[in-house]
């Protein structure tokens, strides 16, 4: 190997399903912005053998193709919930949504972190232009997204936040771990079921399987107020329905595009050391799949 040029390192995405990740374009054009010297692929793992993929990949050959050794990977659903314990170290925010997105391998051993909600909060109030402070919002789903997404949203100092699902334990459990942290900043934070959500928030965020899954949208149109921001965390064909549904009731709707680009950010700078150019990047990933069709 010339030191001068030094083999890319790897890292790639996990997930199931994981073949409409965009994730690698995403961080090949960070790559390619900063110099970095790294690669980029997707995973699918099987639901039964996530730690046996993630070893996989690090244990696979690569010098003869020339690529050096993996470096850390991103995780997807449905495995956010298997990585803390897989990890010897992990990040505050990590631990307290009990859920990570991103593995770094590391020699003292692997280390978990989650940007996902620091890259919705950027997504929402630089992207979107919305200020969060002061503002109500419903958090649709407590799965591994809204844990990773709820911390975040109560340091960004909301007015109150409710958690909404189908399954009302799981809700009050992702509630009550985050209590603290709510009553820590002074964030009014409640837990319901569907159809008990309230109405006229500010934001209403879907962070449900109902988009992946076709769904219909799982609450009342009375949750919007006029002119509402309703995010799907979800993009592209599977999140069309819900903003579809946002705008037919006075809502403004946005896609997780941003929040995926924002939060790739985040891992591509915890990784490298580097933190990228977002909004070129999500131009070009906006223009990108709009050609697609």
């Amino acid at each position: 190997m010339n030191p001068n040029h030094p083999l890319p390192d790897r890292y790639a995405v996990l997930g199931h399903p994981v073949a409409h990740s965009q994730s690698p374009f995403i961080h090949a054009e960070f790559a390619r912005q900063t110099g970095e010297a790294m690669v980029y692929g997707r995973i699918e793992s099987p639901l039964d053998c996530f730690e046996a993929t993630v070893r996989s990949f690090i244990a696979s050959a690569s010098a003869t193709a020339g690529l050096g050794p993996a470096r850390g990977c991103n995780i997807t659903v449905p495995f956010k919930f298997q990585v803390l314990p897989l990890a010897r170290h992990a990040s505050a925010r990590a631990l307290l949504a009990q859920a990570a997105n991103v593995l770094c391998f590391d020699t003292d051993g692997w280390y978990a972190d989650n940007t996902d909600g620091s890259g919705l909060v950027r997504d929402i109030q630089q992207h979107a232009g919305w200020p969060l402070a002061g503002q109500r919002v419903l958090l649709i789903g407590a799965g591994g997204a809204a844990a990773g997404v709820l911390g975040p949203l109560i340091e960004a100092g909301c007015a109150a936040v409710t958690v909404a699902n189908r399954t009302l334990a799981k809700a009050l459990q992702l509630v009550q771990r985050h209590a603290a942290w709510a009553n820590q900043h002074g964030v009014a934070l409640a837990a319901t079921a569907l159809a008990d959500a309230g109405e006229g928030f500010d934001v209403v965020l879907n962070s449900s399987a109902s988009s992946l899954a076709g769904a219909g949208v799982p609450v009342a149109p009375a949750v919007l107020r006029p002119g509402s921001l309703a995010i799907d965390l979800m993009y592209g064909p599977a999140a069309q329905p819900f903003l579809d549904w946002a705008t037919a009731h006075g809502g403004t709707g946005r896609d997780g595009l941003g929040m995926l680009v924002e939060q790739a950010a985040g891992a591509f700078a915890l990784w490298r050391g580097v933190v990228p150019e977002t909004p070129p990047v999500l131009a070009a990933l906006r223009a990108r799949l709009a050609a697609k069709g």
